[in-house]
């Protein structure tokens, strides 16, 4: 049986005004485009890379199933 990729749920947190473009463009490839925007993604390498990146104005919650 294939073992199931886990879930996160990330919700941006802070303003992305006056971060640099890097990460400006980082949070727009999340998904998320407004203050308080909730997005539900698999947890791969690269999504894990770029919640790094912008772990300051992210807030994650790991979902069940």
């Amino acid at each position: 049986m294939a073992k199931k990729a886990k879930k996160v749920r990330i919700k941006l947190v802070r303003s992305t005004i006056g971060k640099k473009p890097d990460q400006r463009k980082t949070v727009a490839a999340l998904g998320l485009r407004k203050l308080n925007a909730v997005v539900e993604k698999e947890l791969t390498p690269s999504i894990e890379g770029m919640i790094r990146k912008v772990a300051h104005l992210v807030q994650i919650e790991e979902i069940e199933g």
